[in-house]
């Protein structure tokens, strides 16, 4: 997760008070649909950790929305988690970032007991055996019951659905052949190898996809 990729809605520092927070315009666009989206499946309470947070917009909202919960930030760079944490101050439910690659071995046994995991738009940014490490560290992290939501573009069968997708995959290919848009049946695979139930899929704005699984118990 330590690759830098030209991507066409990088974050952008606030240069008017210069407190590090950093801003993405995707961001803003789809804050709603994914608040609405984890209110629909979160836990009544409980820990809900959030992977590879970006600027800390999310989590800020989320934060607010769901007080329940106890949010647990995490970026594994540092400028990222300086935007968290500037976003984020004064929000009693939500924790200072913390520095967590999501695609290492091992991580869960450090972050376990989570009611809920929130994993957006990271994906497709990275490679097919890291996307696979990842889900299987979530898995192992979720206490009995918990709740993984998955939010990002991918392929159906396959194939991407519209023009601009498909200039988007292939840009990061381009990048990075190992890296690009995963296949809707791949992930489908990879959370019930891992032993966690396929609680629905959703179509979201965007031509994006949700995954909602849960552990059992």
């Amino acid at each position: 997760m330590s690759r830098k990729l030209t991507l066409p809605d990088s974050p952008n520092m606030d240069a008017a008070d210069g407190d590090g927070r950093l801003f993405a315009p995707s961001a803003q666009r789809n804050m709603d649909y994914i608040i609405d989206l984890v209110r629909a499946h979160a836990p009544a309470t409980g820990k809900a950790l959030e992977i590879a947070s970006g600027t800390g917009e999310h989590a800020v909202a989320l934060a607010r929305a769901l007080p329940q919960l106890q949010w647990q930030p995490s970026d594994p760079d540092a400028d990222r988690r300086r935007s968290i944490n500037a976003h984020g101050a004064g929000q009693d439910n939500l924790a200072d970032a913390i520095a967590l690659n999501a695609t290492a071995v091992g991580w869960s046994a450090d972050h376990g007991g989570q009611n809920l995991i929130l994993l957006v738009n990271l994906l497709h940014l990275i490679s097919t055996d890291e996307a696979k490490r990842l889900i299987a560290e979530a898995a192992q992290a979720l206490a009995p019951g918990g709740v993984f939501i998955v939010y990002g573009p991918f392929l159906r069968d396959g194939e991407t659905t519209s023009e601009g997708d498909a200039r988007f995959h292939a840009s990061l290919q381009a990048q990075d052949a190992a890296i690009g848009y995963k296949d809707d049946w791949d992930v489908i695979d990879w959370l019930q190898t891992n032993w966690l139930e396929m609680v629905q899929v959703v179509e979201m704005p965007a031509n994006n996809l949700s995954f909602i699984a849960r552990r059992p118990g």
